[in-house]
């Protein structure tokens, strides 16, 4: 399983540990990802995701999961949320009709 968010494609981060004497070595900083089942309005259903702390904030404050994947953008999700987002905006057109 990768270690990257399904919704905002945030990935593992490299950078430096600095001891006291200032010798620096490689280091991983890995997102806070999180096992979350969601519930999506428009499907009336639930998904399970795997995404980070901050995404999980985020689909809190735009107003669930259906608000959260209609303003984001394709290439930052993954295959499975593309597909969701997908069914949602063939579901809302055809209950607009």
């Amino acid at each position: 399983m990768s270690r990257v968010c399904e919704l905002t494609g945030k990935g593992p981060l490299v950078g430096h540990r600095v001891s006291h004497s200032n010798i620096k070595t490689k280091r991983r900083f890995l997102p806070n990802l999180l096992n979350v089942t969601l519930m999506s309005d428009a499907l009336e259903r639930s998904f399970k995701l795997r995404i980070c702390a901050n995404a999980l904030k985020t689909v809190d404050h735009r107003g669930g999961l259906d608000a959260f994947l209609m303003k984001a953008k394709e290439d930052t999700l993954s295959d499975k949320a593309r597909d969701l987002k997908r069914q949602i905006a063939k579901k809302r057109v055809v209950a607009a009709a």
